[in-house]
């Protein structure tokens, strides 16, 4: 059976990185705990390819900015709504992700679900 996956495009101020790590590392842990398979943060590194769109124009990243890519894997989208749904109660996730201190702009994420066409 193809996994379903919760995938985000952010910008984080690199004076914020630390802190977003921090609570992307509670995230993690709260997420896993209520069932995810997998949850990875990731930063840009390579950012400059030649020939397609890269994500510092997709983000229209700021000099002082970085970009990150995450995304969590689930069994399927019943399995994801069943997870968020108690990830979203759990009060760590509550008391980390008070949009008022969150390490970046909200306002600018890009979120989805993607069900699994290939796996290998």
């Amino acid at each position: 059976m193809s996994k379903y996956v919760d995938g985000f495009v952010l910008t984080v101020p690199k004076k914020n990185l630390e802190g977003y790590k921090i609570m992307a590392t509670k995230a993690s842990v709260v997420w896993k705990d209520h069932g995810a398979l997998e949850y990875r943060e990731c930063v840009g590194e390579d950012m400059t390819p030649e020939g397609v769109l890269p994500f510092p124009t997709l983000t229209n990243l700021k000099e002082d900015e970085v970009v990150v890519f995450a995304y969590i894997v689930y069994n399927s989208r019943e399995h994801r709504d069943e997870v968020n749904a108690k990830v979203m109660a759990d009060p760590r996730i509550k008391e980390s992700c008070d949009p008022e201190k969150m390490p970046f702009d909200c306002s600018k994420m890009a979120y989805g679900g993607f069900q699994t066409i290939v796996e290998s």
